[in-house]
């Protein structure tokens, strides 16, 4: 089993962005815009997959402002999401069904070392077998939390908006659509994502100014 491309620091970044111009040099525009990309990386575990867990169909201030409740009230640990009633994770911002998932995750054994060393579709297959967890979650799992290189997060509205913009369609495409456009980014797919969601923060970041 090859163990899969990765992006652990800026370098690999700076190197990811190279590769990807010359995939499809509709970026070279959008790179030259955003400047150096976000590392974004973050310590694998349980921690980082229930964090994804919380940033589920919200913002990402909404997801960061509920996990710093879970943290204050010391809820971001297995055993104690296991001990806590509905009301404390009510409290902290959890919904009913994220509630569940949370309580799912903590009981599961997952063999979180071993989820380094597998291929990108390994990973995936492995924790959306797993309830509340789609493919959106397992894919931002595998790009931050395990730094994959190859990874598209295809069902993420703001990356679907973010190529309309920066490609000029006339309808963001969907999750499919999306997703076979990607392939043209392989072996960079994390890199172009991350071009994506910058370019789409300065866009949206524009006009609110406006």
């Amino acid at each position: 089993m090859h163990e899969p491309l990765r992006i652990e620091a800026a370098a690999d970044l700076a190197a990811g962005a190279k590769r990807l111009a010359l995939c499809d040099d509709r970026f070279v525009p959008i790179l030259a815009a955003v400047g150096p990309l976000p590392l974004r990386r973050q310590a694998d575990g349980f921690g980082a997959l229930f964090a994804a867990i919380v940033g589920q169909q919200i913002s990402t201030a909404a997801a960061a402002a509920i996990w710093a409740r879970l943290e204050a009230g010391g809820l971001t640990r297995p055993a104690a999401l296991l001990g806590a009633s509905d009301d404390d994770l009510r409290a902290a911002g959890l919904s009913r069904p994220k509630i569940r998932y949370a309580r799912g995750l903590a009981a599961a054994e997952i063999d979180y070392a071993a989820l380094r060393h597998m291929p990108s579709a390994a990973v995936v297959s492995e924790l959306v077998a797993l309830p509340g967890i789609g493919r959106w979650t397992a894919e931002i799992y595998t790009c931050f939390a395990l730094g994959h290189a190859d990874v598209f997060p295809a069902g993420d509205l703001a990356l679907q908006l973010a190529v309309a913009r920066a490609f000029d369609l006339s309808a963001r495409p969907r999750e499919r659509d999306l997703r076979r456009m990607a392939e043209a980014w392989s072996p960079v797919r994390a890199v172009a994502a991350r071009a994506l969601w910058a370019y789409y923060r300065i866009a949206t970041n524009r006009e609110g100014s406006s």
